[in-house]
């Protein structure tokens, strides 16, 4: 009998040592994330691996799972404990090692194993760690499976049958990488600053770009898990800065970053000046559906309304949903609809065939940004942004709310903006057009700029985005309205940044 989970062990004390922790907060929508070894030790991530086995073996599913781990000072330690309690349920585990997210999910099909369990904290600060699991490969735990598990896991209800087995796979980056790189050279020379924040991606980032006939330059792609400089994330301000001035010194075509488990890509353009993922989606939105007859899209409600009223996109006869923000969500839904790609304005993107598997694989994403350029010899990766229609758009900006108080603090917004309009008030000096509430709510006014309130699903964080297609004014307008009311509730601590 496995012990039950508790959530107030203290370190450095004998319980800690014979007793699994787990914060029950580490269970997100889609995923599990803690910060080690505060909210979660070792024996806490073996209980883990006992939840997700008795959930495959109940689920019916075939008692096999992927294993890998990111480059963490504690993340091997960690998948040996989460392994361990897989083994303990009966579960076959293939270890590949150290490895990106995607390199994981590759392994499914490369293998013909239907789980996945990835060891990684993705691009948060050190001291985290979590998993990214899947069993109906190529999609991902999302929030039925990760109730289940929470259920299974603090109420230590596991099939502890025994019999599990382990084998390591030693050569998966190898056919991974070959795999990516199996496809034509690029027809024309582009020259390319690949950022890796010093996390996991720098392992694969310049052997498969320089494989399709990139030159390379590479910057922070040494693995260094205290991470130096930056965050490994292409989301973040700090990254993508770096990454401009590297462009602007060296005259590069594009810059590509790479978050720290290699699953998102972030871009800046030839000028230095940064892309927001959301309008890198509609650039490859408007190359796609330019050869594939009413390509359908799907894009997550942070993402900018282009993908609406886009005249090309129009044109061409595209159709894109808006959907939950979240990478399993997001995942799901393209693979729902048969779309030829997702889009996450955090730079997840999902690609079907003939491009990808449906997963988001951050390489995948580069490779068809160069494409792109490929495909318009005589235009720029600036002069391609341009050809959008204008929007003023915000980063996404993370004001810190617990974990536990979060979605109750978003559901007394929801229902603020909502009063507003019942009322027949105006926001910023509009009307309100819609509001969306399939995540948080997206405030839509009448000239078509928005702005998003949700909880982050995986860190302790709510999440503001802002877009006005008419003016700088009208974005900062209701950006101010959001923030009012944000300042009123004693919940919401500091931004991570704010326009």
């Amino acid at each position: 009998m496995f012990p039950k989970p508790r959530a107030d062990l203290i370190s450095n004390t004998a319980e800690f040592e014979r007793l699994p922790l787990v914060k029950p907060t580490g269970f997100r929508e889609y995923d599990a994330r803690w910060q080690f070894p505060k909210e979660i030790n070792l024996m806490g991530f073996q209980a883990l691996g006992l939840g997700i086995g008795t959930l495959l073996k109940r689920s019916g599913i075939e008692p096999k799972i992927v294993v890998g781990h990111d480059y963490r000072s504690y993340s091997s330690s960690v998948k040996a404990a989460l392994m361990n309690g897989l083994m303990g349920a009966g579960i076959h585990v293939h270890d590949i090692g150290l490895a990106v997210t995607p390199m994981a999910y590759f392994a499914q099909f490369n293998l013909d194993v239907p789980a996945v369990a990835m060891v990684t904290a993705s691009h948060n600060d050190n001291g985290w760690s979590g998993v990214k699991m899947g069993m109906d490969k190529p999609l991902t735990f999302g929030p039925d499976e990760m109730s289940a598990l929470k259920e299974l896991v603090l109420n230590a209800d596991f099939d502890m049958t025994g019999g599990g087995s382990y084998s390591f796979v030693p050569d998966m980056i190898e056919t991974y990488i070959a795999d990516l790189t199996d496809r034509p050279k690029l027809k024309n020379p582009v020259k390319v600053v690949a950022a890796c924040g010093n996390g996991t991606a720098g392992v694969f980032a310049q052997r498969v770009l320089e494989a399709v006939g990139a030159e390379v330059i590479p910057m922070d792609c040494e693995m260094d898990f205290t991470f130096p400089r930056y965050n490994p994330n292409p989301e973040d301000m700090e990254m993508l800065e770096a990454m401009a001035e590297k462009v602007r010194e060296t005259g590069a075509a594009v810059g590509l970053g790479f978050d720290g488990d290699g699953d998102r890509c972030g871009v800046i353009d030839n000028e230095g000046e940064e892309i927001f993922a959301d309008k890198v989606g509609v650039m490859l939105a408007r190359d796609i559906s330019a050869n594939i007859e009413n390509a359908q899209f799907v894009v997550d409600v942070k993402s900018t309304g282009l993908f609406l009223t886009d005249p090309v996109l129009l044109g061409n006869g595209a159709k894109t949903n808006y959907w939950k923000t979240g990478h399993s969500y997001i995942k799901r839904q393209t693979h729902a609809l048969g779309a030829i790609a997702g889009f996450e304005k955090s730079g997840h993107y999902f690609f079907n065939a003939p491009i990808g598997r449906g997963y988001d694989d951050a390489f995948i994403s580069a490779l068809a940004i160069l494409d792109m350029l490929d495909h318009n010899p005589d235009r720029s990766m600036a002069d391609l942004k341009r050809a959008l229609p204008r929007t003023w758009g915000s980063p996404t900006m993370s004001p810190h709310c617990d974990d536990e108080k979060k979605y109750e603090v978003v559901d007394r917004g929801i229902k603020h903006f909502q009063d507003i309009e019942a009322a027949g008030q105006t926001i910023a000096g509009q009307k309100i057009r819609e509001l969306i509430t399939v995540n948080g709510i997206r405030i839509v006014l009448e000239d078509g700029t928005w702005g998003l309130l949700r909880a982050s699903s995986n860190t302790p964080q709510l999440v503001i985005v802002v877009e006005s297609p008419t003016s700088e004014e009208n974005k900062l307008a209701i950006f101010r309205e959001i923030d009012a009311w944000i300042e009123q509730q004693p919940e919401i601590g500091e931004y991570n940044q704010k326009i």
